[in-house]
């Protein structure tokens, strides 16, 4: 009889324990999943910049027209993974839209928060490459307005 009680709570002390462990890998897991989605956005916001210098690099050395427009996904000429086009909202996590009422490109996270980018036209790109004075940089919240 004592012998199956202490089986019963060397049970579950394991259980209690396994939960434990389960608990903080499945928080850690989402951490990672974060800086994963983080990294791949900073990834694409690259690319769009080096799709931009291309073009744009085009143009001085062969001439040409620029687009019209804010979009710098136009500008581009590709468009980033996800992407659904212009919209004033999405409430879809893990996509790429542009908000042509404020010109930012966004991208909103799986989490709901978003990350605004503004095509630049202007000699100081902040830190970003700048060429024939436009640039893609990102805004912060506060500055996410015209």
């Amino acid at each position: 009889m004592i012998a199956g009680r202490e089986r019963k709570l060397e049970l579950a002390v394991v259980a209690v324990v396994l939960g434990i462990l389960c608990y903080l890998l499945l928080n850690a897991l989402s951490v990672v999943q974060r800086e994963m989605e983080e990294a791949t956005v900073q990834a694409e916001v690259s690319a769009l910049r080096v799709e931009l210098l291309d073009r744009l690099s085009h143009r001085e050395g062969f001439g040409g027209g620029v687009p019209a427009g804010d979009n710098p996904v136009v500008w581009a000429g590709r468009e980033p993974a996800g992407y659904v086009g212009e919209a004033d909202d999405v409430r879809t996590g893990g996509v790429w839209y542009f908000r042509p009422r404020d010109g930012l490109l966004v991208y909103r996270f799986r989490a709901g928060d978003e990350w605004h980018f503004r095509l630049v036209r202007s000699a100081r790109g902040g830190g970003v490459a700048i060429l024939g004075g436009v640039g893609l940089v990102r805004v912060d919240s506060g500055q996410d307005r015209k």
